[in-house]
């Protein structure tokens, strides 16, 4: 059995992750598949588009959707598009490349080699940017429209978690500030380079006694890229690195790890208890996707109610 790339399981996991899907466009469309299928306020769905949309549930889910149901998801993605004449949402162009060049990096990738991957699967870029800008669009109108629906207190989130009767409910949340440092390995190159790199980075290490000197150390090592400073909260890391900051002091690095880019450590260089844990921060999370799904239904019904929407 063939298998499947380690890029593509990745895309995989966004896609359903973040509610975004992907055209995939393998051949140019002849005539017939040029007809449209339907027309939405005068936009066309063509029968390639359809074809398209089909083709990637069966690459991504190994499910095949009944035809009738990729024409009213694209249908809904086209009202929703259209939007934009409407509100005129500004930006909303570099906004959309900002998301994909986050995907890219999220899979250990940049855009151009994101691009390139897709390409190999007959995917066009373009069209995966459409579909980001869909729901980008959606998703700043219905947080603008619906504001209200989107406060929960802290009463609200307490009971919840009561109900739910988490065992982690009082587990404090922290602010991290962080600096990633990446000992960089070219593409291509054997093990060994990769456990040199892992040596330094375990020199550097142990040499690291504080962000501001130790920065200067990293900067002054060959090959050594320092990144932007973050600062992120508990409740969005995973467990494990969660685990791995709670014992790291301030001013120190955690261990070496191996991404497809070389060898990266993390330097802890602040750290301050907030108001959300991780517990309170999965169940504002949940209470909100419930409400965006709630206020979004209703929306779609009306914008698709005062739509004119044609089949062929």
């Amino acid at each position: 059995m063939k298998k499947t790339p380690v890029w593509l399981l990745a895309l995989r996991r966004l896609m359903f992750g973040a509610g975004i899907a992907i055209v995939i466009a393998i051949a140019m469309p002849d005539r017939a598949d040029a007809q449209a299928v339907a027309i939405v306020n005068g936009d066309p769905i063509t029968a390639f588009d359809v074809e398209q949309r089909a083709k990637l549930i069966q690459l991504s889910s190994h499910q095949t959707k009944p035809r009738n149901e990729v024409v009213e998801e694209l249908i809904n993605e086209k009202i929703k598009t259209q939007l934009l004449r409407r509100f005129g949402i500004d930006g909303i162009d570099k906004d959309v490349d900002n998301a994909y060049a986050n995907m890219a990096r999220r899979m250990r990738a940049t855009p151009k080699q994101f691009s390139e991957n897709l390409e190999k699967s007959g995917i066009k870029t373009e069209t995966l940017k459409s579909r980001i800008k869909a729901d980008l669009i959606w998703s700043q109108i219905i947080r603008s429209k619906y504001q209200s629906a989107f406060q929960f207190s802290d009463q609200d989130i307490n009971s919840r978690l009561k109900a739910k009767n988490r065992e982690d409910a009082n587990v404090a949340g922290y602010d991290y500030t962080l600096r990633p440092i990446l000992f960089v390995v070219p593409r291509g190159s054997p093990p060994a380079a990769f456990e040199a790199r892992v040596k330094e980075a375990e020199a550097l290490r142990a040499r690291f006694q504080g962000c501001e000197e130790g920065i200067a150390l990293a900067r002054g090592t060959r090959y050594v890229a320092v990144r932007t400073q973050v600062v992120k909260g508990s409740a969005e890391l995973p467990a494990q690195l969660r685990d791995v900051l709670a014992k790291t002091e301030i001013g120190r690095l955690t261990a070496p790890e191996t991404t497809p880019q070389g060898v990266e450590v993390y330097a802890l260089c602040g750290k301050r208890q907030s108001e959300s844990g991780p517990a309170k921060k999965e169940v504002r999370d949940e209470m909100f996707n419930e409400a965006f799904e709630t206020v979004s239904k209703k929306y779609l019904k009306e914008l698709r109610d005062q739509s004119m929407i044609e089949y062929r």
